[in-house]
């Protein structure tokens, strides 16, 4: 497999629109080309017997079930607000629409 060269590198710098020096190029051209061999390698150890994942372990669901507990009364949680409007906290208008 080719290496990648400085040419692309600096293409895929204008894409991003960064701006690199020489010597970023050659040392980004091979670092690139160290990641590009690693994926590589990897896709060569999967074996057609494995499933695709995007996770090594099973994942679950660890959030707790809704249930209805005690809280502050509408008074008590806008005790402390600078500005309060029907039972709600008023904040300043930053769209400018009514």
């Amino acid at each position: 497999m080719p290496g990648i060269t400085r040419e692309e590198v600096a293409h895929l710098a204008r894409l991003a629109r960064l701006e690199l020096k020489d010597e970023e190029l050659d040392h980004f051209a091979g670092q690139l080309d160290q990641i590009i061999g690693a994926v590589a390698r990897v896709s060569d150890v999967a074996d057609e017997d494995v499933p695709p994942t995007s996770h090594p372990l099973p994942l679950t669901n660890v959030m707790r079930p809704d249930e209805i507990r005690p809280s502050l009364a509408p008074d008590q949680a806008l005790s402390g607000a600078p500005a309060q409007e029907q039972q709600r906290f008023k904040v300043p208008q930053i769209l400018g629409e009514d």
